[in-house]
């Protein structure tokens, strides 16, 4: 056969220089430097050659083809590499690692990366001590690094290498070289076919790079003999397009690696001293054929050793030594795969090496594929035979090769000669043409996939299931198909509380816990299949009574002469039936003792009940589903009787002293203390002493006016509420003494007065209060010493010794005021005050100032103090009177001015008024002209304090400028309209639209408080001719004009009908929530008080308010507000009673909500001793109304 050109094995080899590139008109071939590696284009990842992305890259035997074209190549096609893995060099023994970098700003998972050797070796099953790939992400950059490392490398790992990245329907792939060299100092004979070493499982080198599994075991097959081809020339004469054809027809493996190893085979031919003819540098053989290797000693008497892969060569059956004078020989018989390994022969310390290449025959097909017909979900095998066992066959589909990946749904099965292609699950789109091919023939055949017939195997039964049990749908088919469950006609998709299954041709729809929403007809329809499977469910719920609010032993209190209404919430689906007894008697829904039931309750009620009426009242519930039964004990209970007329022991200036003793009937309640009450015998009006019960039967009274005559009595309070009356103790007077003026204080200082203020005293005597004596005197006359500087002090004793007479009335005649000034004092001199109460018994203890007073006028920087609702913006309707008090401080002679816009403000239409501590804005009739902000500026000297008044007037708005009339269809008119010019100073808040029949022009309101300036006015009798008007709404009002539309919309009788397009009803319906709760609220006795909450939902609910757990109906007292969701409850001049705890409930059909709060009420107390003054009761408040009964709240 032709052999290859040969090479010296002892050239040493260095690492290339880059190659210079190459156009493609440089007529296929080129050379570098040193005519290294050899760049052919990777192929893309469905294994199919493209020769339009190889044609750049050109080959020869013995000459460098350029990689610049190939690398430019790659670099066009890159999508995912930001680096990519770059060529490089390791001396024998050395480690080198190889970076490959993808972003993934773009990417939502981490791409797919592989290492390849050659054309199919993928890197990741070799890994081990000399292959290690790691992989890394940095979150910052978000970037992903893959690394590959080889480690202690060998001088077969050189090669071509090959980085993969894909994503999705992203690829991107890279070539790179790595060149092993050889130290000088031992030079190493070439070892081209090193690469298809095989390294055995559980061998020390197992794991290293090799490519024997790329290599299968043939089955050695006799035929005809052919003229022997040298691949080498093919390949050299061959244009680069065919490379990979030639590979795959010739069963070479690692293309590239061959050819960067065959060039670095050529090396001059150097004399061995030891060898007079070597080996040739490879040899070519078939597979099963004879080779022959022969070398010519120089000295026939060297022991001479031939070697395989470096394991010594002992005679056999299959090898042959013969010696021919100095020729020594080997012959190899039968050559298998096994054979195809690198050889070298020893003599002495001199060796010779070769490679030899077993060339494996075509691969033929013996029976090829047929068509397939088969249907959806079934296994399809498409099969053919080929005449080698285990032979590289491939599959394609539409012409795109198919891989053995695990995670495709293709399977590749080899058995023998048999390949199989395997499809588990057939599906719709695996229609197409499927073809084999192999290095010597192929085959196709067409796939047709349908679906099958679908059957009913099981269908869902009806079901009847108790609330809160499990809904558990079944139903089987005939194929394993995917499908939709339906409810009513709606889709049901898998929840947390709903959960749907698929098994194979087994669908079930499970529900855990049932609800009465659950009950409809479901159905469940395969997809792709016209057919549907229904059934119907109906929920049941056996009855129930909801006892929670009852006390203990379901036991119920009520007032004697009260009405009882009871209500128990009762559930059970359907709607129980409901009975209440008394002993054996039924209780009907008339009569004083009454049952009313309603779907979620039922009510006992008790008008005025008595106490016969106490005893145990039996409630039962039946439906279909079950029954329940209680029995509730009514209890009636009354008021104690009042107690004996209480007595007088003791009687002070005013106080006294009284007891009582309990009353003989508690009611059927213990005694929870009494309250006690007093008057003037000479008035009809009682006044309650204490705001607490008190427990025992002594009470001491206080505060009473010396001189007057009164009488008290006393009640008593259980439980149920407060006795009548006892009857007055005998009348009785008590005395008093007055006491002296309080908060003495300067009330202001001039150069030549002092003004003092006080407060009346704490106590006035009987003889009432006649006015008050105010005494002064100077420094000097010894009290300059041990004076308190305790300005908050309040004396009854002088801080120092002063003589009677010398101190100085200021006032001859009595002031009934309380408040005087001390004029005609000297300037800078310092006096002591005094003031006394005068009465007829006689003059008060005098109330003295702490310190002394320098008669000398102070400066008080101005303050404006400006009230809080002045701060926000002050807004009037047009004609309303504005009168705003601003009060100020600052002495002396403060000055105010006033500025309306930054313009002085006109006298005639704004009157200004000011004073000493305040200044009064005053606008008899505003207008809107007076709206804008009032600036105030307040002077002491050279201080200024400022304040700005915002002031809004506002009036009614003007009509809207022009209503059109857009459009008439049908019944409907569509109108726009734009706002009014004028808005009456403030915002305008909607539009009221009104319609009128052309012949009778009355107007009717179709619209109110409406936001948008265009509508549609619906339900218009046809035939009829309309008119429109609208009127403009603000915060004061509607407009006084309307605008009104210049034509009339005729609504014609005849015409083209509009067929309104049809959509489907949205699910409105919500169960009642409450969005506003209600809150703890006190409430002052006599003042209407009111408790707000806020509820949403469809249909509407109904409001119902219970106190202390019973409804509110038919009682005056109370009124009920609802409006758009606000509810509201107002309780009118409520009462001690009136306390307790309120609740709101919305019911709807779709369910139930409830809220409650405490209302507390307290009393406001009037004093007797000084009128007007206000006492409010803390704590466990005990209240009393004349009109209603003592409770305990």
């Amino acid at each position: 056969m032709p052999e290859p050109t040969k090479k010296d094995e002892t050239e040493t080899q260095s690492a290339p220089p880059p190659p210079e590139q190459k156009t493609p008109q440089d007529g296929g071939t080129g050379k570098d430097k040193d005519e290294d590696d050899t760049s052919v284009s990777t192929p893309p990842a469905d294994g199919m050659s493209k020769p339009a992305e190889r044609k750049d890259s050109v080959w020869s035997i013995g000459e460098g083809a350029p990689e610049e074209s190939g690398k430019r190549d790659d670099s066009q096609m890159s999508t995912l590499f930001i680096e990519k893995p770059q060529s490089g060099s390791v001396s024998v023994g050395g480690n080198i690692t190889f970076i490959a970098k993808v972003e993934a700003k773009d990417l939502l998972r981490k791409p797919n990366v592989k290492w390849f050797k050659g054309k199919w070796m993928d890197l990741a099953s070799k890994a081990g001590k000399h292959l290690q790939l790691k992989e890394s992400f940095e979150r910052h950059t978000k970037i992903h690094t893959f690394e590959m490392h080889i480690i202690k490398a060998k001088e077969n790992y050189a090669g071509n290498y090959r980085c993969e990245v894909s994503y999705k329907d992203k690829f991107d792939s890279c070539s790179f070289d790595l060149e092993v060299t050889e130290s000088s100092q031992a030079a190493q004979s070439i070892d081209i076919r090193s690469a298809f070493k095989r390294s055995g499982e559980g061998q020390e080198d197992a794991g290293e790079l090799d490519f024997s599994g790329l290599l299968k075991r043939r089955e050695i097959k006799q035929q005809e003999e052919e003229p022997e081809v040298d691949v080498w020339e093919l390949l050299k004469n061959a244009n680069p397009s065919e490379y990979e054809k030639i590979a795959f027809q010739y069963g070479i493996t690692d293309l590239r690696g061959m050819l960067k190893r065959l060039k670095r085979m050529r090396r001059e031919v150097k004399k061995s001293a030891a060898f007079a003819k070597g080996l040739d540098p490879a040899y070519q053989v078939d597979k099963g054929g004879k080779v022959r290797f022969m070398v010519e000693l120089a000295d026939p008497t060297v022991e001479l050793k031939w070697y395989k892969n470096g394991q010594e060569i002992r005679p056999s059956a299959k090898y042959i030594f013969e010696h021919k004078g100095n020729q020594r020989i080997l012959f190899i018989n039968n050559c298998t795969m096994a054979d195809d390994a690198r050889y070298y022969v020893t003599a002495g310390d001199e060796k010779c090496s070769t490679e030899l290449f077993v060339r494996d025959p075509p691969i033929l097909v013996t029976k090829g594929l047929e068509d397939t017909s088969t249907y959806v979900g079934e296994r399809v095998e498409l099969s053919c035979e080929v005449s080698e066992e285990n032979a590289n066959v491939k599959w394609f589909r539409n012409g795109v090769e198919l891989s053995d990946d695990p995670h495709s749904r293709y399977r590749i099965k080899v058995e023998g000669k048999k390949h199989t292609l395997i499809i588990e699950e057939a599906a719709k789109n695996d229609n197409a043409t499927y073809s084999v091919m192999t290095t010597g023939g192929q085959s196709e055949a067409k796939l047709s996939v349908d679906l099958r017939p679908l059957k009913i195997s099981l269908a869902l039964e009806d079901q009847t299931v108790r609330l809160g049990q499990e809904i558990h749908l079944k139903c089987e088919i005939s194929e394993n198909v995917e499908g939709k469950w339906y409810k009513n006609g709606q889709l049901v998709e898998a929840s947390d509380r709903v959960k749907l299954y698929h098994k194979g041709r087994i669908h079930r729809f499970v529900i855990a816990s049932s609800a009465v929403d659950d009950e409809g007809e479901y159905m469940f329809v395969p997809d792709a299949y016209n057919i549907n499977i229904p059934c119907k469910v109906h929920v049941v719920d056996p009855p129930k009574l909801h006892l929670d609010g009852l006390g203990e032993n379901n036991t119920v209190t009520v007032v004697a002469g009260s009405k009882l209404r009871l209500e128990i919430p009762i559930t059970g689906e359907p709607t129980p039936k409901v009975v209440w007894s008394r002993g054996d008697k039924g209780i009907t829904d008339s009569g004083r003792i009454r049952a009313e039931t309603y779907p979620d309750s039922s009510c006992l009620v008790i008008d005025a009940a008595e106490r016969e009426d106490s005893g145990p009242f039996r409630i039962t519930l039946k439906n279909e589903a079950g029954e329940d039964t209680a029995l509730i004990n009514i209890k009636v209970v009354d008021v104690p009787d009042p107690p004996q007329a209480p007595n007088v022991t003791e009687v002070g200036e005013d106080w006294c002293v009284m007891t009582w003793e309990p009353p003989a009937n508690d009611g059927g309640s213990p005694i929870l203390g009494y309250f006690i009450e007093r008057k003037k015998k000479q008035s009809s009006r009682w006044m309650r002493l204490n705001f607490e019960l008190i427990k025992e039967t002594t009470f001491e009274p206080k505060k009473m006016i010396e001189g007057v005559a009164y009488e008290v009595r006393v009640f008593a309070v259980n439980a149920i509420g407060i006795s009548k009356p006892s009857m007055p103790s005998k009348s009785f007077v008590p005395l008093a003494v007055t006491s002296p003026p309080t908060l003495l204080a300067v009330d202001g200082v001039t150069d030549t007065s002092v003004t003092m203020k006080w407060r009346p005293p704490d106590h006035i005597g009987a003889a009432g209060l006649d006015g008050y004596v105010v005494e002064y005197c100077f420094e000097g006359n010894g009290f300059s010493q041990g004076i308190s500087t305790d300005l908050s002090e309040e004396l009854l004793e002088p801080p120092f010794h002063v003589e009677a007479d010398e101190w100085i009335v200021a006032n001859p005649e009595l002031t009934d005021k309380t408040k005087f000034t001390i004029n005609g004092l000297p300037t800078g001199s310092k006096i002591l005050v005094r003031v006394k109460a005068v009465n007829a018994a006689g003059e008060s203890e005098p109330r003295y100032h702490p310190q002394p007073i320098l008669v000398k006028e102070v400066i008080e920087p101005p303050k404006i103090r400006l009230p809080r609702h002045l701060k926000q913006t002050y807004t009037r309707r047009v004609g309303e009177t504005v009168n705003l008090v601003i009060p100020f401080q600052g002495r002396p002679r403060a000055k105010v001015s006033w500025e309306k816009n930054g313009s002085p403000i006109d006298k005639n239409h704004i009157n200004i008024r000011n004073t000493e501590n305040d200044t009064i804005i005053f606008i008899r009739k505003a207008e809107r002209c007076h709206s804008g902000e009032y600036d105030m500026k307040v002077e002491v000297e050279n201080l200024v304090d400022k304040a700005t008044i915002d002031i809004q007037i506002v009036d009614r708005p003007g009509p809207p400028e022009i209503v059109i009339i857009d459009d008439v269809w049908g019944e409907n008119v569509n109108l726009s309209w734009k706002p009014p010019k004028d808005d009456g100073n403030a915002a305008i808040t909607g539009y009221t639209i009104q319609k009128a029949d052309k012949k009778s022009m009355e107007w009717f309101t179709v619209m109110e408080h409406y936001h948008r300036t265009s509508a549609t006015i619906n339900e218009l009798i046809i035939g009829n001719e309309y008119y429109f008007r609208v009127f403009a709404e603000n915060m004061c009002g509607l407009s006084e004009d309307a605008t009104m539309t210049k034509e009339s919309a005729l609504i014609a009788k005849d015409g083209k009908v509009y067929k309104y397009p049809v959509y489907n009803d949205f699910d409105f319906t919500e169960r009642p929530m409450f969005t506003q709760p209600l809150v703890n609220t006190f409430a002052v006795a006599g003042y209407n008080a009111t408790l707000n909450c806020s509820v949403r939902g469809n249909p509407k609910p109904k409001i119902t308010w219970l106190k202390n757990k019973v409804i509110i109906m038919n009682d005056p007292r109370y009124r009920m507000f609802s409006n758009q969701g606000v509810c509201t409850l107002e309780i009118r001049k409520p009462s001690p009673y009136d306390g307790g705890t309120y609740t709101c409930r919305a019911v709807n059909t779709l369910g139930e909500a409830e809220v409650e709060c405490k209302l507390e009420v307290k009393v406001i107390y009037q004093g007797v001793i000084n009128p007007g003054e206000p006492f409010f009761l803390a704590g466990n408040n005990q209240v009393y109304n004349k009109h209603t009964p003592l409770v305990t709240q």
